[in-house]
């Protein structure tokens, strides 16, 4: 079935570009064509097991997309990107720094500064020229990221998809402490036993989590516009709302925030492939494989490395978690010919 995301269809295969973003906690998918639109997007949990999530991502991806294509690249970002490129049999791997800014300038050109605050982690990338100049990253702080709002909305008892409407109905919003999450629920639940409404605690919670994000990753960077507001907690409103308040000017909120790891890494795959490139895609069937991982401990030298495998049935595909490198062979992927950043 074709997704509403579809931008447009060719009668011939369309030469089409993947870029696939696999974090901690949501997998993401795009396929663009050559004239960089999107032919379809897919948003999934990654459910602590990233090959199942990618393997689903490919097979929905298939689904939305209308007609046939001609796949020419496909590129791997976030934190599980190199099994991603196994898995999936990717040309370019980036890191989501890259692929999160390149995205945000693509929609953007202008763009100074990038705010992306997902599941398990938060971004901050300034720009100039469109070229990165700084970055920082929170992957400690719970408090600085989307499951501080997904644990207090379990504790309110209100789905997090109804928090942007409840803060922006909101007149001045309660003070909660931000700095930790657990002292944030205590504040929050001591605002409750107050009486104050719950649009308000609401509000104050987005405010907590925007303060807790630029003490945490600003300090002292000066934040200029235009700003990019993406990652999966960019759909509320309130959030775009605090942070608008916090810093003085309007922010702009992609229509596909929620994937702009994927568009990003997607666009550096098409700008790396030429004409007669020939991509490593193993093909949407890949979604039917019998992928399996282990690991083992090298004993070669006293570095005692432990090293991931994977595997298609009894076929190993590759090796890599060595730090000499002795292990990453050459099987039918070579992970040491694809380019790292």
């Amino acid at each position: 079935m074709c997704d509403v995301v579809k931008k447009s269809v060719s009668p011939s295969p369309a030469k089409t570009f993947i870029g696939i973003d696999v974090g901690s906690v949501s997998t993401n998918l795009v396929a663009l064509n050559d004239s960089k639109e999107i032919l379809a997007a897919v948003y999934l949990r990654t459910g602590g097991n990233p090959i199942k999530a990618v393997q689903k991502g490919i097979a929905l991806l298939r689904e939305r997309i209308c007609g046939e294509v001609d796949v020419r690249g496909v590129g791997a970002t976030g934190s599980a990107r190199y099994l991603t490129a196994v898995v999936a049999g990717a040309d370019l791997i980036k890191n989501e720094i890259t692929s999160h800014a390149v995205a945000a300038a693509h929609v953007v050109p202008e763009v100074r500064t990038v705010i992306e605050i997902g599941g398990q982690d938060s971004k901050l990338i300034l720009l100039n020229d469109g070229m990165v100049t700084d970055f920082a990253m929170n992957t400690v702080c719970a408090a600085g990221t989307g499951s501080f709002l997904d644990h207090q909305s379990a504790r309110l008892s209100i789905p997090v998809e109804e928090f942007g409407g409840l803060a922006l109905r909101a007149k001045n919003g309660v003070q909660i402490a931000g700095r930790c999450s657990v002292f944030a629920e205590s504040d929050m639940i001591h605002k409750q036993q107050m009486g104050y409404p719950v649009e308000e605690i609401v509000l104050g919670l987005c405010r907590a989590l925007v303060r807790n994000y630029l003490n945490n990753l600003a300090k002292g960077r000066k934040l200029l516009p235009p700003v990019v507001f993406q990652g999966g907690v960019a759909a509320n409103a309130g959030m775009k709302r605090a942070f608008e308040e916090a810093l003085g000017f309007e922010i702009t909120v992609p229509e596909h925030h929620d994937v702009m790891g994927a568009i990003g890494v997607a666009l550096l795959t098409m700008e790396q492939m030429n004409s007669n490139s020939k991509s490593k895609f193993r093909g949407f069937s890949l979604s039917e494989f019998d992928y399996s991982t282990s690991s083992f401990f090298c004993s070669g030298c006293s570095n005692n490395c432990e090293v991931v495998r994977i595997k298609v049935g009894k076929k190993t595909l590759a090796c890599w978690g060595g730090r000499c490198g002795k292990w990453e062979l050459d099987f039918e992927f070579d992970s040491s010919r694809i380019p790292r950043g």
